[in-house]
């Protein structure tokens, strides 16, 4: 049986459809050829998933991919281009269920962002506070996220749309370049953003649109030891002096 097969009999189910109305009036095709699709013994041709994904509102990625009947359509936030699901769940309680991505893993984020197998296996945390919304738990690495030090974790609510990002906002950016980083939104083009970092020691730059995965906006943080947010003494010289070694050679270039 394919995922497919169990995706358009749960949906149909949901509906309180039989098989014969729905392939007689939906589908405009013979119960019997349905049938087929939902015992998984055909596959349903290009015209019939378009049917079938613009009738129930899920996209052919969804419907091809994703066992939905771990995700009630009700209970889940759909990502722009419905490439897949987020679920936002609750505890007991009804906080909102916050995932965790592990510090050494953080890299595995890239290529499980979009598997509900893996965003389930990430452990998870509530904060009563965070309402509204679907939030997740980034490491932040490095000395470019301030206050963030190594083994701080920075909390950021799922953004849907680019437009909504805010000027001087601190966002979670994932991208296909740089993974998980965590900058100031300062403006953006017609191909990309300009994203600043809070330690004033690296310049602004810019992220081409395409290479945007997901923006999570700040909402909160973690922080394992004392919180001094005004402590910027502990830079790593060796990348400071890198950094300094890189601009003196591009002004000579220029000279």
């Amino acid at each position: 049986m394919s995922i497919f097969a169990d995706n358009i009999r749960f949906l149909r189910g949901k509906k309180g459809l039989s098989q014969q109305s729905f392939a007689d009036e939906i589908l405009i095709i013979s119960r019997d050829r349905y049938s087929k699709y939902e015992n998984g013994r055909s596959e349903a041709p290009y015209e019939v998933l378009i049917k079938i994904s613009k009738y129930f509102n899920v996209s052919i990625d969804l419907l091809l991919t994703v066992d939905i009947r771990k995700y009630p359509l009700e209970d889940v936030l759909k990502l722009p281009d419905n490439r897949i699901v987020l679920p936002v769940v609750v505890d007991q309680s009804g906080n909102n269920s916050i995932e965790i991505v592990p510090q050494k893993a953080s890299m595995g984020y890239l290529s499980g962002y979009s598997d509900p197998e893996y965003i389930e296996s990430l452990q998870r945390i509530s904060l009563p506070f965070l309402i509204n919304g679907k939030y997740r738990a980034f490491p932040a690495k490095g000395d470019s996220m301030p206050p963030f030090k190594d083994g701080s974790y920075i909390i950021g609510k799922y953004v849907e749309n680019i437009e909504d990002l805010k000027p001087n906002k601190s966002y979670v950016f994932v991208t296909l370049n740089d993974g998980i980083s965590y900058k100031r939104f300062k403006t953006k083009k017609k191909k990309a953003i300009t994203v600043a970092s809070d330690n004033s020691f690296y310049k602004p730059y810019d992220i081409p649109l395409g290479e945007i995965v997901e923006i999570w906006q700040y909402a909160s943080g973690i922080f394992p030891e004392d919180f001094e947010p005004d402590n910027f003494d502990n830079y790593n010289l060796k990348d400071m002096f890198l950094e300094l070694r890189k601009d003196i050679k591009e002004l000579s270039e220029k000279l």
